[in-house]
């Protein structure tokens, strides 16, 4: 399972795709009517080597149409508040700037204890290695 914060980007992709769908799904399937008495249809013209396809207007149904706006905003929602759930499990937001310095301070010196700790063992290790050397030169063989 992937972190918080790759958890979070993912999602974040997520809503902006969903963004991306649904403001196609609205230009590909609204209906063609003019908002006033000055409003006019504009005809698109086909570019060279597009697909007409791809900028003709696909009218739904008003009933479908509307549901399929309710759907995306449905799921618009949800992802949103998926985000805001990975935001607020993020660690470190219950505490202010003061605090989070202080937990840094204090496992710097944890860290500078066990390195300390840690170079302690290797030179034990070494003394050890050195003894063990000795032992093995001195033993004769038969």
């Amino acid at each position: 399972m992937a972190d918080i914060l790759t958890q979070l980007q993912d999602a974040v992709d997520q809503l902006a795709n969903q963004f991306v769908a649904s403001i196609y799904y609205v230009h590909k399937h609204h209906d063609l009517l003019t908002l006033g008495p000055a409003d006019t249809v504009r005809q698109q013209q086909k570019n060279e080597g597009e697909d007409p396809g791809d900028r003709n207007v696909d009218p739904y149904p008003a009933d479908v149409f509307k549901d399929g706006q309710k759907e995306l905003a449905q799921d618009l929602i949800l992802k949103e508040q998926q985000i805001e759930y990975l935001i607020s499990i993020l660690p470190g937001l219950e505490n202010n700037e003061k605090d989070q310095e202080q937990t840094i301070r204090q496992l710097e010196e944890e860290l500078k204890i066990a390195e300390e700790e840690r170079k302690q063992a290797v030179k034990e290790k070494e003394d050890v290695l050195a003894r063990l050397d000795t032992v093995l030169r001195s033993v004769k063989r038969p």
